[in-house]
């Protein structure tokens, strides 16, 4: 079979073909288009079909491949760890922009594959970044990350704040669980193979949003900011959250389609 006729007899979308193919080929997409009439041996036949096996059985295509694409860095992902999505980029943007306004000291909570750290350390390489993570396997994946970006971040294993030494931030960013348990969504994409742990954020899906809110401010610096990604319909629930903690200067943005997606405030000086 040649790779022109692969791309066209294949079961899953065309987009997710070429990147599975790419995959096991290791060559870069333009070269299927350049190829099209090479013919590919039995050895590529039998480890595409074996992906497409697992895709179709509902593997997420970045558990597959090993990576995913966020911000401009190119991320190992495992299935330890949430998938990055376009939307938390907002959250890095956002982040960058108190680190430009003088946050000089920034923490991640719940970082996962190390997306929002990361991405911030790359653009602003001044400033100290550290993340944590309640997942071994996690910070793992993480640091292996770290490493092969030459980025550096100190991470700790910790429940949120709970096992984090002394110290205080002027920024403190979160990409945390804000599902609720019930929520349909869950079997829905790539949500099923995802660590349940990284998605649940309790019954009500606020609760490990509620928990950041109410501990925060014990290790941030006066006038120092905590930004949350959320759900689509959670953001009148974050903000009411923040303003009862005596946070101020509250503001939701929202994401590339218009959804209400990150909400911040400020600790009074």
């Amino acid at each position: 079979m040649t790779v022109r006729e692969l791309l066209q007899r294949s079961s899953i979308a065309r987009g997710e073909t070429e990147i599975l193919l790419t995959h096991v080929l290791d060559v870069e997409r333009a070269w299927l288009f350049a190829h099209g009439d090479e013919h590919l041996d039995d050895a590529v036949l039998n480890a595409f079909r074996q992906l497409v096996k697992a895709r179709r059985s509902g593997e997420p295509l970045a558990y597959l491949i090993g990576y995913r694409d966020f911000w401009t860095l190119r991320l190992k992902v495992s299935r330890h760890v949430l998938i990055p999505r376009r939307e938390t980029e907002h959250l890095v943007e956002w982040a960058i922009e108190r680190i430009d306004a003088g946050a000089h000291r920034v923490l991640d909570l719940g970082t996962g594959s190390g997306a929002v750290a990361l991405a911030c350390k790359s653009e602003r390489p001044a400033a100290e970044l550290t993340a944590v993570d309640c997942s071994v396997d996690a910070l793992e994946c993480a640091n292996a990350n770290a490493q092969s970006l030459g980025l550096q971040v100190e991470w700790f294993h910790s429940d949120w704040f709970s096992q984090l030494p002394e110290a205080f931030w002027d920024l403190v960013v979160a990409n945390p669980p804000y599902i609720a348990a019930t929520d349909a969504h869950l079997q829905q994409g790539d949500l099923p193979a995802e660590p349940k742990s990284a998605l649940i954020g309790g019954k009500t899906g606020l609760e490990s949003i509620q928990q950041i809110v109410q501990h925060t401010p014990k290790r941030l610096e006066r006038g120092g900011w905590l930004l949350l990604e959320h759900g689509f319909d959670q953001a009148d629930a974050v903000a009411q959250c923040l303003r009862d903690r005596g946070f101020k200067n509250i503001e939701t943005r929202t994401d590339w389609s218009g959804q209400a997606r990150i909400t911040g405030g400020q600790w009074p000086d």
